[in-house]
């Protein structure tokens, strides 16, 4: 039923009020809870009245009063109370079309949702919305929200996403904007399309709504094997890399002069590609662009160099650490660095080439355990393969207490058996790497 109620977290109100799993909440304060967004601002008041319908089918009216802001402690068997609303677009750079067939259905569905932009950081175009959906937003001041900007100039959009709406993309923001909505906003740069002066146009026009845009972030196209029939994409070198970083670079200085921030960031895979400096700590303002790839190797770097001094002395141990290409000498680095601190703890680092999505895809992030698998068997290997957390999917059709797996459907408890080995997943940043090690060796 819709609304089903999944769990009752113990101590909380609904546990109180005897409400049970398999109920369903109907209304709050008469108003019938539509979906997740409903329910959170439905019931944010100190007093409520809910209704809920027991698994009998008895309808119970509770009035509760609470502290402002207190929920009722409960989960729901639908994250979101209703199906996602799906993508219309056909965008020329979309990573869903570029899979190949035969993988799990839902890794198909093409989600943009404002409320999972809310709920999980998801990214939304605005195209798929109506203006009743801009008015909620507002109503219920539903903030943050991430769009998928990727231009401002109206034609170039609705080329890009396929969409005959998607040019009103800039009015939207403005409207938003002005009612106090924030917003983070991304940029998939496509080499010769959105990129060069477009990208400069693009940057110039957000920033005009800043502080309420905050954040923009920039993030190069994947490109995988199966792009049979699609819109035809370069990869950026490192001379294309190289002269997107440098137009960025000159509107970073004028922001920084302006208001202290470089606003537009660049994911750390320009940065790689074009052999670049990675920038500074102060530079990513506390990292709340990471989803992003942006200011991952700074934080990793730093990561390693402040928890270092934690490893135990007294312990040894092996171990492999995966990854792809992109981060590969990033990882050998942190290795190095971990080895010279305790000479008795012995890392490997493997290299994955991601031959299920093509040699074009680098991150780790898509790594697949079927790669790894047949990349680590015939090799010698640790006792233990760490593994970033990056690699497991996430996503709304999958529950919490959902057993980890990789994007091709390989569990992590599957990869194990595999490998005959002890999986250990760790904090793509790097933040918990030495308690693992710490925790999985062998004493000296």
């Amino acid at each position: 039923m819709k609304n089903e109620i999944a769990v009752i977290k113990p101590g909380s109100i609904a546990e109180e009020m005897e409400i049970e799993i398999g109920d369903c909440l109907i209304s709050i304060n008469g108003e019938p809870v539509k979906d997740i967004i409903d329910y959170k601002y439905l019931i944010c008041d100190e007093y409520v009245t809910v209704e809920i319908q027991k698994k009998n089918g008895e309808i119970w009216e509770l009035e509760i009063e609470k502290e402002y802001d207190e929920d009722l402690g409960v989960q729901f068997k639908d994250a979101i109370l209703d199906k996602p609303q799906s993508c219309h677009n056909k965008c020329i750079f979309c990573f869903i079309d570029q899979l190949p067939k035969g993988m799990r259905e839902t890794l198909y569905f093409k989600d943009d949702d404002s409320r999972l932009a809310f709920l999980q950081g998801n990214f939304v175009t605005l195209t798929n919305m109506s203006e009743d959906d801009i008015d909620r937003i507002i109503k219920y001041r539903i903030s943050p929200i991430n769009v998928s900007v990727h231009t401002t100039n109206p034609e170039l959009r609705i080329k890009m996403l396929n969409n005959r709406f998607a040019g009103n993309v800039y009015d939207r923001l403005k409207r938003m904007t002005s009612a106090g909505i924030e917003i983070n906003c991304q940029i998939v740069l496509c080499p010769g399309i959105n990129d060069g002066i477009e990208l400069e146009k693009t940057i110039e026009d957000l920033y005009k709504l800043y502080p309420t845009v905050e954040n923009l972030a920039v993030v190069p196209v994947g490109v995988t094997k199966f792009r049979e029939g699609l819109h035809k994409l370069d990869l950026y070198s490192k001379e294309t890399a190289e002269r997107q970083l440098d137009i960025v670079a000159k509107l970073q200085q004028k922001y920084i002069k302006e208001i202290g921030s470089p606003f537009v960031r660049m994911s750390d895979e320009f940065y790689v590609v074009a052999q670049g400096e990675i920038p500074s700590t102060d530079f990513y303002n506390g990292f709340k662009q990471l989803e992003d790839g942006v200011g991952v190797i700074r934080l990793f770097r730093n990561n390693i160099k402040d928890s270092v001094s934690d490893l135990k002395e007294n312990i040894k141990g092996s171990f492999t650490m995966v990854t792809g290409e992109l981060a590969y000498n990033e990882i050998v680095n942190a290795a190095d660095i971990i080895m010279k601190a305790n000479s008795k703890i012995k890392i490997d680092v493997i290299k994955i080439i991601n031959n299920f999505f093509g040699e074009t895809i680098t991150v780790a992030g898509l790594i697949t355990g079927s790669d790894i698998i047949e990349q680590l068997k015939n090799k010698e290997i640790g006792k233990h393969i760490i593994i970033p957390d990056c690699m497991l999917r996430k996503g709304y059709e999958l529950a919490a207490d959902t057993e980890k797996i990789f994007l091709d459907d390989i569990t992590v408890e599957g990869l194990g058996k595999a490998l005959n080995r002890e999986i250990l997943v760790c904090d793509y940043t790097g933040e918990d790497l030495i308690s693992i090690i710490n925790k999985h060796h062998e004493e000296v």
